[in-house]
């Protein structure tokens, strides 16, 4: 990233720009914290605290990276437990914002962990999935830290142990409550084919405003969830059952009959924005379960959005 000077021991210092997304501290933050914005903050919040060390007490330091890693995942930690009153005050619904597929690639293997035993870990996939992000955000903090540097970034228990200040063997319970809200709420992504295939046909029918069509499609039980933080306008309580869903979401898509749609990959799949006279006006996700939409989250919070808006 431009302004980014490095030092001797490889640590770079952001001096006041964003952090590079390759960042694995940035990979971290997203994933506990849900935002780019809040994550960035808490990455800068990291390097200011390693910079206001005296040049001694860096040297003494043997790995910088594992420094800034339980520095950083103390700051988000802290973040987390502020976050219930922020979302107390938050008008509407309050959904994580969703990024490419590959913005994060790699970063799981970046941050100094080995890799654990698979029989306790949900997933190393890089690809980060809104589903399993809405699933996190109803976890404790200290649950979503242990579950994310041990499941995603292989840090051992010992060392989850000193950042939450707990005990190895309470973190590995954390971790292992953390993973077993993951698969009870079955969260983590499907087949691939199949939820592409069932979002091109969703999206068909919502541009095409087929309500029977669209209905077919949607679990009887069905949620929609919009994210307008206030600034736009949406959906400020969660849309329920098919006939609802189907009829708000033709109802959006009547409102904008010249919109185009956009296709990305994100860590759920395909998911579709939503642009009009050049303006991003939402990016919708969804949860697909044996051929059949279960979730749909639309993100129409412009702060929200700014990864996208940038690729517009």
């Amino acid at each position: 990233m431009g302004g980014e000077d490095v030092d001797d021991d490889g640590v770079g210092h952001r001096g006041g720009s964003p952090p590079d997304r390759a960042d694995p501290l940035l990979a971290i933050g997203y994933r506990m914290l849900g935002t780019l914005a809040e994550a960035e903050d808490a990455v800068q919040e990291t390097y200011l605290r390693w910079y206001r060390l005296e040049d001694a007490e860096r040297e003494a330091i043997a790995n910088p990276q594992g420094w800034l890693t339980r520095v950083m995942s103390r700051v988000c930690l802290d973040v987390l437990g502020s976050a219930r009153s922020r979302r107390e005050s938050y008008v509407g619904e309050w959904l994580p914002e969703p990024v490419p597929e590959d913005l994060f690639a790699g970063s799981a293997h970046l941050a100094g962990g080995s890799p654990a035993d698979p029989t306790e870990k949900a997933t190393l996939d890089d690809q980060v999935s809104m589903a399993l992000l809405v699933v996190m955000g109803g976890m404790t903090p200290a649950e979503r830290v242990a579950f994310v540097l041990h499941d995603v970034f292989s840090l051992p228990f010992a060392e989850i142990a000193e950042i939450v200040g707990r005990s190895p063997g309470a973190v590995r319970q954390l971790a292992s409550s953390a993973r077993a809200r993951v698969r009870e709420q079955d969260a983590l992504p499907g087949s691939t084919r199949e939820h592409d295939r069932v979002m091109e046909a969703f999206t068909a029918a919502c541009a095409e405003g087929d309500l029977s069509g669209l209905m077919g499609m949607l679990d009887p039980s069905v949620t929609l969830l919009a994210d307008g933080g206030g600034v736009v306008t949406a959906a400020r309580r969660p849309v329920l059952g098919a006939d609802h869903v189907a009829r708000f979401l033709v109802g959006v898509h009547r409102k904008h009959p010249e919109a185009e749609l956009r296709r990305h990959r994100t860590g759920d799949g395909l998911a579709v924005s939503l642009w009009d006279g050049g303006h991003l006006h939402a990016l919708t996700t969804i949860r697909v379960r044996d051929g059949i939409v279960t979730d749909v989250w639309m993100q129409v919070n412009p702060g929200k959005l700014t990864t996208w808006i940038a690729q517009g």
